[in-house]
């Protein structure tokens, strides 16, 4: 844990700075959006374990995420269950449902996997639209619960809800740190960097693109209940085609493979929708242009320009300091002065 502080000092001041805020702005509409923001995040990192650290990018997540939201909606609204019991059914059902999913996806590779999950993503959203007797098909699913009180710990109020997420969003990045530094990390980078030479040093590839692959519908799911539980209200659209491109925006515009990413291109692309919303439907003329040149110039987003940054000074450091000979190297001068006196 400590080492994780150490090393990651951007976190240290995102939890400050996150901590903070409810008390720098009064503003319950800011403080809507940034819950929001923090439940996107979540669902960013999923998706970024298995896109950026497994090379594999799936298009069925915003399937996935609609999967966990009406999950924790149908077990609160019709079977009755308490909140806590849901959330956890919730990310079990979907996770379940990613397995058998993924059990077929993972045998397709590039954009064959990623036109076969944008399928699967699609089948989600119909069943979730045409299932009225379950569904409730365009009427949607009201009446959702707020998360159950623990203790005198009530979750009632913005604020409460707001640090619950935040509590979940911070879980997530402490549990993916732990992933992406582990020797199941590296198993996942070196299957990213090549497929092939993994299976020929002993990887066994597909057990580990499928265990990534659950892993990152866990989280899709997780963020899908959170959003049910906040909003209280939830419809199809939530699984439609479109959710699933602002995720891979926010992970564009952040860092693929990055830690960072996720938290810095979801702040930064809900930051300027929301500064742009008094220019209503003409504002995607000025953010079309800025995210294209962004990612033009910038391909491994902000936090790996960042980090690419940070390499290359740290590297002229390295050529600016010359190597020191060692000790028992005989310099040249020494040897000339000693044959003087010899002779």
């Amino acid at each position: 844990m400590g080492a994780f502080l150490r090393k990651r000092g951007w976190l240290i001041g995102f939890v400050l700075l996150a901590v903070v805020f409810p008390f720098l702005s009064q503003n319950d509409y800011f403080l809507h959006v940034l819950t929001l923001a923090f439940i996107w995040m979540i669902a960013v990192y999923g998706l970024n374990l298995l896109a950026g650290y497994t090379g594999y990018l799936s298009l069925a997540h915003a399937g996935f995420f609609a999967i966990g939201a009406y999950a924790l909606g149908l077990l609160t609204v019709k079977a009755g269950l308490n909140y806590w019991i849901a959330l956890v059914l919730a990310c079990v059902i979907t996770s379940a449902i990613g397995f058998v999913v993924g059990l077929v996806a993972l045998r397709t590779r590039e954009h064959f996997f990623a036109i076969y999950t944008l399928c699967v993503g699609y089948i989600i959203y119909l069943v979730i639209d045409k299932w009225d007797s379950l569904t409730g098909g365009v009427r949607g699913l009201i009446g959702i619960p707020a998360p159950a009180a623990i203790g005198p710990i009530s979750f009632e109020t913005p604020l409460s809800q707001y640090y619950l997420i935040l509590f979940f969003l911070l879980a997530t990045i402490f549990v993916m740190y732990r992933i992406v530094h582990s020797l199941s990390g590296r198993t996942f980078i070196a299957i990213r960097n090549s497929e092939d030479l993994a299976q020929t040093i002993g990887i066994s590839t597909m057990k580990n693109k499928l265990l990534v692959f659950v892993l990152s519908t866990f989280f899709a799911g997780l963020a899908g209940a959170l959003y049910a539980s906040f909003i209280r209200f939830i419809g199809p659209d939530i699984g439609y085609i479109t959710i699933i491109f602002d995720f891979l925006t926010y992970l564009l515009v952040g860092g693929l493979g990055t830690l960072a990413g996720p938290i810095v291109g979801t702040f930064l692309i809900v930051s300027v929708s929301q500064s742009l919303q008094f220019l209503q439907d003409y504002r995607m003329l000025i953010f079309g242009p800025l995210l294209t040149l962004l990612i033009i110039f910038y391909p491994r987003g902000i936090a790996g320009a960042y980090l690419d940054f940070r390499m290359k000074r740290k590297a002229k450091k390295k050529k600016a300091v010359p190597p020191k000979k060692p000790s028992y190297v005989r310099q040249p001068q020494e040897d000339s002065e000693k044959k003087v006196k010899e002779g």
